[in-house]
């Protein structure tokens, strides 16, 4: 490890301070993605990414980690660090960096200033630890909802921000691939989001994949376009690979592999995350980055470039510096990454001479083992008035914030009658959602409770539950009467996106602290009528006797 003189402080650290800088995110032109590429909106030039991941303290592989005790360090909150580590970066002539977790409730003005003036952008993923999609058990919920539109209110105003990842290796394995849609409702949702904002049109959303069997299916799954709706499409896709190790080659790493596959994809590619240390000579901080002649050379006419993971070193042994005292001390693959990079030229065009040609791939289909998610319907919109509008409209409503009792009530009622569940149901693989499937446990189990409660004719015995339960006295706003009215007496119907700014209101902060805990219904409903059955025979043998009926 050694400590650069940083002989060139032409950003001048001084000079880096907000107070100085006047907003210049205002005037940096933004990153636009046209057909397979990413262009300087000012110009036309063709924009690689040559960046890294900057998040101190935290392991995103994978965003199914909903530990509500897990804590994160927001890397866009801290002026200091911005300028600390920002001539560093530099050095390795980064114009791009990925961050994991961000607080929307705190002030990004002075880091993203400070970035812009270095000619730094920013793609950030709107998930945080504790709130995000669960690979194996996944929903698209209001809280997810709330999150995820939080981040975008935080950080639309900055012209460097090129978009943001609604996930990150949610589908790790090809048991998980049902969590697809989720996601995808998450990039049409967060979508639409921007655009009924008014925000800048050029923010993107797209997802980032392991290197997984799936990750064809993943890709197609994500492009495609049913019916020509391209509202539920990626703007751009995100490839996390670990498959150059050392000096590798382009074959043995299956380079080749990807650039043929993606020859004709239609919207930018670029590796999210890459930087293998498996079986480097001289250990894991002394990787000698030879891949990236090879991305910034025969490459660049499919994929934009890519993200180095990463720039803290912790645990995983990962790391390109270490920071001592608030001292930053690159490591030996610092040097070689910056000399690698120092060498490339990549072959560019502008987008003027740019025609795209090519076109949305077929969806994958449903079947078998390798692919569960069905294209078309996907999760239904999440409206978080929705929920509060029917709980005040029951008449038997849940009481009881104890989480853990609710799978029995779950169990009992679904397994009575399944179609006290419809309104909640939701079923990747054949496309079947309810209405409230947004909604968190406590509203959807009262939803099912109300179903139950009035098929038994209003009996008060009916809506008890073990004392989770009690009636209520119905109240229906006239701001809610049409979200009622199109969610149906059964929960199946069809609920309008919802208006106004979603996020900065309800966020809250969960950097540095503990994530607010995500109880979500049962898994069995994510796999269809079928499996209620087998629910039956336990409820009626033992429910009757737990439940007060």
């Amino acid at each position: 490890m050694w400590t650069s003189a940083l002989p060139h402080l032409a950003l001048g650290l001084a000079a880096l301070s907000g107070t100085t800088l006047a907003a210049s995110y205002d005037d940096i032109p933004a990153i636009e993605a046209y057909g397979q590429h990413f262009f300087y909106s000012n110009n036309g030039s063709q924009f690689f990414l040559k960046g890294v991941a900057y998040q101190e303290n935290y392991s995103p592989n994978g965003t199914s980690n909903n530990n509500a005790s897990t804590q994160y360090t927001d890397p866009l909150s801290d002026a200091s660090k911005c300028s600390r580590d920002i001539p560093y970066m530099k050095e390795l002539f980064t114009n791009v960096i990925r961050v994991y977790a961000i607080d929307p409730t705190q002030d990004h003005d002075d880091c993203l200033e400070q970035l812009a003036s270095a000619d730094i952008y920013v793609i950030a993923d709107l998930s945080e630890p504790g709130t995000s999609i669960d690979s194996n058990d996944p929903e698209w919920t209001v809280a997810l909802y709330t999150r995820y539109t939080a981040v975008v209110d935080a950080l639309a105003k900055y012209n460097n921000v090129i978009g943001f990842f609604a996930g990150n290796e949610v589908i790790s394995s090809q048991n998980q691939t049902a969590a697809a849609a989720f996601v995808k409702a998450a990039v049409r949702d967060t979508k639409s989001y921007i655009k009924s904002m008014s925000y800048r049109s050029s923010m993107g959303v797209g997802y980032a994949t392991a290197d997984v069997p799936s990750r064809d299916e993943l890709a197609h799954y994500f492009a495609c376009t049913p019916g020509d709706d391209n509202t539920t499409s990626i703007d751009f896709w995100g490839y996390n690979v670990y498959s150059w190790c050392g000096d590798s080659n382009y074959e043995t790493s299956s380079y080749g592999d990807r650039v043929e596959f993606f020859s004709d994809y239609p919207v930018p590619v670029f590796f999210a995350e890459y930087g293998c240390i498996e079986g480097v000579t001289g250990g894991a901080t002394h990787r000698p980055f030879t891949e990236v002649a090879v991305l910034y050379g025969n490459m660049t006419s499919v994929f934009s470039g890519g993200i180095v993971y990463e720039w803290f070193y912790s645990d995983n042994e990962y790391g390109l510096v270490a920071i001592n005292d608030n001292t930053v001390s690159p490591y030996p693959d610092f040097t070689s990454l910056k000399s690698q990079l120092a060498k490339v030229t990549p072959s560019s065009t502008q987008s003027s001479a740019y025609t795209p040609s090519n076109t949305a791939p077929a969806c994958p289909t449903v079947g078998g083992t390798t692919w569960a998610a069905a294209p078309s319907p996907l999760p239904p919109v999440v409206n978080p008035s929705l929920c509060s509008c029917e709980v005040s409209a029951l008449t038997c409503n849940v009481v009881s914030d104890d989480t853990d009792s609710y799978a029995a009530i779950f169990d009992y009622i679904c397994g009575v009658s399944e179609d006290y569940c419809d309104g909640i149901a939701h079923n990747a693989t054949t496309g079947t959602y309810g209405a409230l499937s947004g909604c968190n446990a406590k509203d959807q189990l009262a939803w099912v409770a109300n179903q139950y409660y009035e098929a038994q004719s209003d009996k008060a015995s009916a809506c008890d539950f073990s004392g989770l339960a009690s009636t209520q006295s119905p109240t229906t706003a006239s701001t809610c009467e049409a979200l009622i009215s199109a969610a149906g007496t059964n929960g199946q119907g069809t609920v309008v996106s919802p208006t106004g700014q979603q996020g900065t209101a309800a966020a809250s902060s969960t950097s540095d602290g503990a994530a607010m805990s995500m109880m979500s219904t049962p898994a069995f409903f994510d796999f269809g009528k079928v499996l209620f059955v087998g629910y039956v025979i336990t409820a009626l043998v033992s429910g009757a006797g737990m439940l007060m009926l």
